[in-house]
């Protein structure tokens, strides 16, 4: 049976005998990972575990450790202490991730009941390696709550599978129905007879397959923001007519719809979201069912979904009392933020945000319903977006990331994506290196300062770079992988792609290798630097373009993009390079913004924004949903061939904050940062940075006469500070005059301490 709160907690008052513990706790048995005796290991099932003890005085400290294949619900005298606990699988593909909770805060002297609640994927996907056999394990400093034969355990039948259309094969998830009929019990705490439930059985110790090594959980729990009321629904209360009910939520969100209800027994009700509804790509995703009992009863259903709306379609003649959802999600603050006098620009980088933040929880997604996949070239982007919009506390996701990506690694050396995975195993070869290169693996630690990833990775990320075959001009020996993608759309010049991706992963190991101290690693990258560098040129620039010769599409202004960030393009090119840009449009919203960030690198600001903000308009400015979308063609109403809310769109927000704002560390942790603002006509901007180091607050206000710039430089750090470009008789440093045109002969740059500052440039009068 299950009791639900007023704050909508389910608690599952599943009652065991009871301990009692002196001082020195007297131990019931060593911690096994147990099951239900009767345990099928079906997929979708869910079972109860309970135990009450009884200590003769509250603890200070209670150190616990809790895993479970797949997901599980803890309560203490019933209250939540966690909400929806664990990761999917795995680490690697053999262990388990493990949750290390203090559970001191919620015993008390004298009785304490713990409840806890598991979810068996029971299958696999893009996003989960199931063991094959549910299981709990607890591993506690007070060993009376180790798991153990001595817990009390059910598999709760009122759990079960919604029929057909089932959620697409990608998903680990099921969708779920709760027949409330088959409730066990009415659960009411400790006065529940128990005598009907089984004694667990134990299947092993830490470390017994198939979870094997325990990892401990890299990521912070997920954050409860609580139970809600809907931005939009029907005045409630109210006497169902049968009609599908619609209520808004204030942005696309990682939710758990809930209600309270009275009616008779055996009716349905169903629950999704818009984003079930449009089928996105032709895919179905994840909806909740419930049948009633008689009387009045109200129910949450615990498998997360997404979109911007949700649907109950509730019989008639039920009587609706209350609806609201549970928000839940990555706990991190939306702490960074810019504005500026271009409105496109602003909804953007906030659409960008947002996207971002609805595709992380796990681990990253590349969209949160139809995959929940940790793609990563997805990923890439991804993180460098999180060092802008998100706090520091977001950087976990990103090491998990790069240490899922090796964790996964083949015998052969290979790197595959996504991972974890399951029923996935194809290397795409781009977004490997990607991840292990420049963008990837380098600029985490450019932005975190963590060496100790850094030193940990380079051994796989080296193994991989190997892997990749040289020709005898010095450029790559085509890798198709397990799957040949490039990008979405037309006219991909696969095999520059390929050569620009490696010669990108070339120059993070390089970088790396030189950090720790792996010198002869780093003059070996370096030399096939160069030799690759003028071999690529040799071969490939045209005149006009970088193409190969058995290429036939049209100019790929992808590779030209990678040319430029590559630095394989030197400034003599960027004329005829500006013009690609200007007239080809093949890069899909993934790859658009490394032409973003290429035409920002060249100097070509404004020509930069005028292509993003013609080709982003739509998804920003005229569609209706807070989230970007994966591909062009979804139009306003989400319809086309991807989803709407694809986080590796969002580049731009990366672009906007670390070029338009002129804001990046040029010291790993942002112990020293540069502030080399590219406005353009923007004639104003603030953009908040929350970086590892604290936050960088940097503002911009170009008027007729001056032109000012602001920047806060937190403590225990250096900006090297550039004016933006422009004519400018003198500049006042805090109001002292630092420079004049006289001075023209030396930079526009300064070297600012801790604290905050005004540059304000004059301008020369006509």
């Amino acid at each position: 049976m299950i009791k639900i709160l007023s704050k909508g907690i389910i608690v599952l008052c599943i009652l065991c005998q009871t301990i009692s513990f002196s001082a020195a706790a007297q131990s019931s048995g060593e911690a096994q990972w147990i099951s239900p005796p009767t345990a099928k290991n079906e997929a979708n099932t869910w079972i109860a575990y309970r135990k009450t003890i009884s200590l003769t005085k509250k603890p200070v400290q209670i150190i616990t450790k809790i895993a479970a294949d797949s997901k599980y619900w803890l309560w203490i005298n019933e209250k939540s202490v966690v909400f929806e606990g664990g990761l999917k699988r795995g680490p690697n593909p053999n262990d388990t991730y493990c949750d290390e909770i203090d559970l001191a805060p919620y015993l008390q002297q004298g009785k304490n009941t713990i409840a806890v609640l598991v979810w068996y994927f029971g299958k696999e996907g893009f996003s989960h390696k199931s063991s094959g056999k549910a299981g709990l394990f607890i591993e506690s400093q007070l060993s009376g709550l180790n798991s153990n034969k001595t817990w009390k355990t059910e598999q709760l039948k009122a759990y079960q599978t919604a029929a057909s259309p089932l959620p697409n094969y990608r998903l680990p998830e099921s969708s779920i129905l709760y027949d409330a009929s088959k409730e066990t019990g009415y659960w009411q705490g400790i006065s529940f007879n128990d005598s009907n439930m089984q004694n667990a059985a134990e299947l092993g110790p830490n470390g017994s397959s198939p979870w094997n090594k325990l990892v401990k959980r890299p990521i912070p729990l997920f954050k409860d923001f609580g139970l809600k009321n809907y931005t939009k629904t029907p005045k409630l209360p109210f006497i169902s007519k049968g009609d599908t009910i619609i209520c808004d939520l204030p942005y696309n969100a990682q939710i758990t719809p809930y209600f309270k209800i009275e009616g008779d027994a055996g009716k349905k009700i169903t629950m999704y979201t818009d984003n079930y509804l449009l089928f996105l790509g032709g895919e179905v995703n994840l909806r909740a069912e419930y049948l009633t009992k008689k009387g009045t009863q109200e129910y949450e259903s615990l498998g997360w979904i997404n979109g911007h709306k949700v649907y109950y379609i509730i019989p008639k003649g039920i009587k609706v009392t209350e609806l609201k959802f549970r928000e839940t999600g990555y706990d991190t603050k939306l702490s960074g933020s810019f504005s500026s006098s271009n409105p496109f620009l602003n909804k953007l980088w906030q659409k960008a945000q947002r996207t971002l933040y609805l595709n992380m929880r796990d681990s990253y997604m590349d969209c949160p319903e139809r995959e929940r996949a940790q793609w990563t070239g997805d990923a890439v982007n991804e993180s460098g977006q999180a060092f802008y919009a998100l706090s520091p506390s977001s950087h976990a996701q990103s090491r998990k990331w790069l240490h899922e990506l090796v964790g996964w690694q083949k015998k052969d050396s290979s790197l595959f994506s996504p991972s974890p995975a399951g029923n996935w195993d194809k290397e795409l070869p781009d977004q490997s290196m990607a991840s292990v290169g420049y963008y990837g693996l380098w600029n985490y630690y450019l932005n975190t300062g963590d060496k100790h990833t850094l030193t940990d990775l380079y051994g796989g990320a080296k193994r991989y770079v190997q892997a990749w075959k040289l020709n005898d001009k010095g450029t790559i020996i085509f890798r198709p992988g397990g799957w040949t993608w490039g990008d979405w759309g037309d006219n991909r010049d696969m095999l520059l792609l390929y050569n620009l991706w490696y010669y990108l992963g070339l120059k993070g190991m390089y970088l790396t290798a030189n950090e720790i101290g792996r010198t002869t690693d780093a003059l070996h990258y370096k030399e096939l630097m160069q030799r690759f560098r003028a071999s690529f040129n040799s071969q490939f620039w045209n005149g006009s373009s970088y193409r190969d010769p058995e290429y036939k599409g049209q100019t790929d202004d992808r590779t030209q993009a990678l040319a430029v960030l590559s630095e394989i393009a030197d400034a003599e090119k960027y004329p005829a390079l500006l013009k690609i840009f200007q007239t080809e449009e093949h890069a899909s919203p993934y790859m658009e913004k490394y032409v973003f960030e290429a035409m920002f690198f060249m100097g070509y600001e404004n020509e930069a924004l005028a292509r993003h903000e013609k080709r982003f308009s739509p998804m920003v400015m005229n569609s209706k949903f807070t989230t970007l979308f994966e591909v062009w063609n979804v139009d306003s109403n989400g319809r086309g061939d991807g989803t709407i809310n694809h986080a590796w769109s969002g580049g731009g927000l990366t672009v906007l904050s670390q070029y338009l704002s002129g804001v990046s560390p040029s010291k790993p942790g942002y112990k020293q940062f540069n502030v080399k603002p590219q406005p353009g006509k923007i004639n104003n901007f603030k953009t908040l940075v929350p970086s590892a180091a604290g936050d960088i607050k940097v503002s911009w206000n170009d008027q007729t006469e001056s032109a000012s710039l602001e920047v806060t430089v937190p403590e225990g750090t250096e900006a090297i500070v550039t004016m933006p470009k422009g004519s400018y008789d003198h500049i006042l440093l805090n109001n002292k005059k630092a420079w004049t045109k006289e001075d023209s002969s030396k930079p526009q740059m300064f070297k600012l301490r801790e604290g905050s500052w005004t540059l304000k440039g004059i301008k020369i009068r006509n």
